[in-house]
């Protein structure tokens, strides 16, 4: 790459640090790993790694995403660019923070132990390293906001789910109950799901159907004027 025109002015590094949710037995989990490299050495990281010279932001982010999970086409949203100076210890970073929503039906568990990594309750996260932290209290407010105005839910299930399983994870995403009434009403108001003819009976006998989000439907939905609400 040429010097370009700006030879006097300081340069930096760019990272991008990954805040990857996944939803699994009730519980909404960050994937955490061990940081290989001084300096914190050993401590607590979200996934993440140095943009290239010759890739955006997003590429960059996916690039990561899929280092660590293997999966492309994952749903993913900036959250914000975090500049302190003294940010990291090791250098002037500027990191660009992204949520990533991973399905865990098609998430390889052997990833996890060769990047010395393993899924954590965002309620019971450990001390991380530098200001990751803040980024993950940000990621989970935005992750809030845009589930109650956009279908984003839904990528977290591997095309078919239960209402239970769907109210379960509205439940661990915003830490509150939900009249289950109440809940299934304001969805089958929307009109945007498609119910199958097979059941999930792993919990019970009588079993509870299963849903798929129709796109389509969706769409009609909001250019008739409607918002969606959940």
């Amino acid at each position: 790459m040429p010097a370009g025109f700006y030879p006097h002015d300081a340069k930096f590094l760019v990272a991008v640090d990954c805040i990857i949710f996944g939803f699994k037995n009730q519980e909404l989990s960050i994937l955490l790993t061990r940081r290989p490299v001084e300096p914190n050495k050993g401590e607590w990281s979200l996934m993440g790694g140095f943009m290239d010279e010759n890739e955006s932001l997003d590429k960059a982010a996916e690039k990561v995403l899929f280092r660590y999970t293997r999966q492309k086409g994952i749903y993913m949203e900036q959250v914000g660019a975090y500049g302190e100076v003294e940010r990291d210890p090791g250098d002037r970073v500027v990191s660009v923070a992204y949520y990533a929503l991973v399905r865990l039906e098609e998430f390889d568990t052997t990833l996890a132990s060769a990047f010395d990594a393993k899924w954590v309750n965002i309620h019971q996260l450990p001390r991380l390293v530098f200001d990751h932290n803040r980024m993950v209290d940000d990621a989970l407010q935005l992750l809030r906001f845009k589930v109650s105005l956009q279908p984003i839910i839904f990528e977290f299930f591997e095309g078919k789910f239960t209402l239970p399983s769907l109210q379960d994870l509205w439940e661990a995403i915003y830490q509150m109950p939900v009249d289950k009434r109440n809940f299934r009403k304001k969805i089958a108001a929307m009109g945007i799901l498609d119910r199958l003819e097979i059941k999930d009976k792993s919990s019970s006998k009588r079993g509870a159907f299963y849903y798929t989000f129709n796109r389509q439907k969706y769409d009609e939905f909001i250019a008739s004027g409607n918002r969606f609400s959940l």
